[in-house]
């Protein structure tokens, strides 16, 4: 049996989940968790993000690329949490994006809302469907498929 997971899960407890750091580091906090099913993370976009210097000076807009990692690293806890200690160790690195549409610019004070399920699982695969949201309306979305290996 699992350890019971208690949420909010604030940055510290996010560290403890992925491997990323600053400036890469693209989940603030996981908000809602069903196992082995759903993740809801949050990303608070400040305008001190080091990508807006060059995308775009005077009309900066998060790239869509960062929207699909940050997708990608709420899967990556989705499966952590799922898991636990049978994850610890290993790295999920992105294999594939498909459909990914992007319906809203995401701009600095926007909290994005990265709502990850499970839509199936090979061997050592998981392919996941993403939505992100910023007031409840869809910035993007996309199915993303990440392999995990030892580290």
């Amino acid at each position: 049996m699992t350890d019971p997971i208690t949420l909010p899960i604030y940055i510290d407890g996010v560290h403890k989940l992925l491997p990323h750091r600053y400036p890469f580091l693209l989940v603030d906090r996981v908000v809602e968790f069903e196992h082995g099913k759903r993740v809801l993370c949050y990303k608070n976009v400040s305008a001190n993000e080091e990508f807006f210097q060059g995308h775009f000076p005077g009309q900066p807009v998060m790239p869509g690329v960062l929207v699909v990692e940050a997708m990608a690293q709420a899967g990556g806890i989705l499966t952590h949490l799922t898991k636990g200690k049978d994850c610890e160790g290993n790295l999920s690195y992105l294999v594939k994006v498909d459909a990914a549409k992007f319906s809203r610019m995401v701009v600095p004070g926007d909290r994005l809302e990265l709502e990850v399920t499970i839509k199936r699982e090979i061997r050592n695969m998981t392919m996941y469907s993403g939505i992100a949201r910023v007031d409840g309306e869809q910035a993007a979305c996309a199915e993303i498929l990440c392999a995990e290996v030892p580290r």
